[in-house]
């Protein structure tokens, strides 16, 4: 396996899971390949460590007694300003396809299921990572979407000049779009960025944007499907 890059080096990563065995794995391997690792048993101890420490993305298991994972990547999404946005990585179990959907709804940025190779987990943290550090394209400004409007450069989407919060992987699936508006972007180019060879997160992400941007989702005038091709971002 070749050595991470650099800027992978000092990220801080957060490793839930009740199984102490795996625990100790991920945090082991994650290790090695040049992350900086806490670990949490879980979700009650994963929200003190979330409100007293800053981290760079989070892995998350779904299924864990008491407070499982998908409650806990709700609750970080309603948490305010950059700590709501922080990446997720969610852990299921291969039999629980419908885990797997209901995360990514929740606001997951992806997905792998157990039993999983090391490093397609340290590929998939990295590509989240990449994601969430993408730059925009020189000159890029704002979008006006009716009520709305999204700042590439910022990543912020304001909705009568209020924030609307969005995932690290809405912020990057808007600003790829942002990048060529009224021009169809090839939907595998999205899956191939989303690491997700079903197509389904990206599916999924465009209906939990069309409700934060359109006025009617069901019949959206800015987030348009282009059947045959993939979807378009169509500003005023």
């Amino acid at each position: 396996m070749s050595p991470p890059a650099p800027a992978a080096r000092a990220r801080h990563l957060l490793v839930v899971d009740d199984d102490d065995r795996i625990r100790e794995l991920l945090k082991a391997f994650l290790d090695r390949a040049g992350f900086r690792v806490t670990a949490a048993p879980g979700a009650a101890a994963a929200r003190r460590l979330l409100d007293a420490l800053e981290f760079d993305l989070a892995v998350l298991d779904v299924m864990m007694p008491g407070e499982d994972g998908l409650s806990l990547v709700a609750w970080l999404r309603g948490r305010p300003g950059r700590a709501g946005r922080l990446p997720v990585l969610m852990l299921t179990a291969r039999g629980e396809p419908l885990d797997r959907i209901e995360g990514l709804r929740r606001g997951a940025d992806d997905y792998l299921a157990k039993p999983f190779e090391p490093e397609e987990l340290v590929l998939r943290i990295e590509a989240i990572l990449r994601r969430a550090a993408e730059e925009p394209a020189p000159g890029a400004e704002g979008l006006s979407l009716g009520p709305c409007r999204f700042d590439p450069s910022r990543g912020e989407l304001l909705r009568d000049g209020r924030p609307v919060r969005l995932t690290e992987a809405e912020v990057s699936l808007l600003r790829r779009l942002a990048l060529s508006p009224h021009e169809a972007v090839d939907r595998r180019d999205l899956i191939q960025e989303d690491m997700d060879p079903s197509g389904r997160a990206i599916d999924i992400q465009v209906t939990r944007l069309r409700r934060k941007i359109e006025a009617d989702p069901r019949s959206p005038r800015y987030l348009q499907t282009v059947r045959g091709v993939g979807y378009l971002l169509a500003p005023d």
